[in-house]
């Protein structure tokens, strides 16, 4: 899927752009499993407004701005667990992370048309800081992405920075690192961008007619451990490929109460 050029691009930059990763029928399966996860949310009464908050934009704005995100998409339709280990990802995460590579957690996220919510520029790590940092999001497009329906955008090279302080629920000051200042990600369906969790991103609202489909998978080699008790997630752990080479440490140390 990729080429070493690639590889040598993404170690620069934090970020890389496959074309083509998923086909049209893997594409239009995700869409409508992501379609029916909603409305089973709808029905179990489980459903919510995942926007993101903060003063990074006005409160009569963010009121009117809607997400829905829901994770362990894997666990609710088996179209997204043949996503997490298709041969395609697994070719593209065998060169970027190692060898050896596993699921830290997947989710969905859906911008609406017209009021679909931005995210403002953060990095990723806060959530669930590892020792290695090869923590990476593979975000899937399921629709085609550009600056009017709100695609990722990115700041190049921002990984080597390492951590940065965040403010409020892990985000960036918007005055320091506005959204549009970062390089927009135009993508199409079956696209998949990959980032370190390190690398600065976040997007604009969606202000087009067009729904904004993403899956989100996160991965991580098994020897790159957490620093953090936080962020557990069932299925965490999956092998996608290669071998955990820590027998006693499969999966996380959590009690089911």
């Amino acid at each position: 899927m990729i080429t070493r050029e690639d590889v040598e691009f993404y170690k620069e930059n934090g970020y890389l752009l496959v074309k083509g990763v998923f086909n049209q029928q893997e594409v239009e399966e995700m869409r409508q499993a992501v379609e029916e996860i909603i409305i089973r949310a709808a029905e179990a009464k489980a459903d919510r407004n995942d926007q993101w908050r903060g003063d990074f934009l006005p409160p009569e704005e963010l009121k009117k701005l809607v997400l829905k995100g829901f994770h362990d998409v894997h666990y609710h339709d088996a179209a997204f667990m043949r996503a997490v280990i298709h041969p395609n990802m697994a070719a593209v995460l065998q060169q970027i992370i190692g060898p050896n590579v596993q699921l830290h957690h997947s989710k969905m996220l859906v911008k609406p048309p017209e009021n679909g919510a931005a995210f403002p520029m953060h990095q990723d790590h806060p959530y669930f800081p590892h020792e290695k940092h090869t923590m990476l999001a593979a975000s899937v497009h399921l629709d085609y992405a550009d600056e009017e329906n709100g695609c990722l955008r990115v700041i190049p090279g921002s990984h080597r920075t390492g951590s940065i302080p965040h403010v409020g629920q892990h985000y960036l000051n918007h005055k320091e690192y506005p959204v549009k200042e970062g390089t927009p990600c135009v993508a199409e369906a079956g696209d998949v961008l990959f980032f370190n969790y390190l690398t600065i991103h976040g997007s604009e609202s969606n202000r087009s007619s067009r729904t904004r489909r993403n899956v989100l998978f996160q991965y991580r080699d098994p020897s790159d451990f957490p620093t953090e008790n936080t962020h557990f997630d069932w299925g965490m752990g999956l092998m996608v490929t290669g071998k955990n080479p820590h027998f006693t440490k499969v999966k996380p140390e959590y009690k089911i109460l």
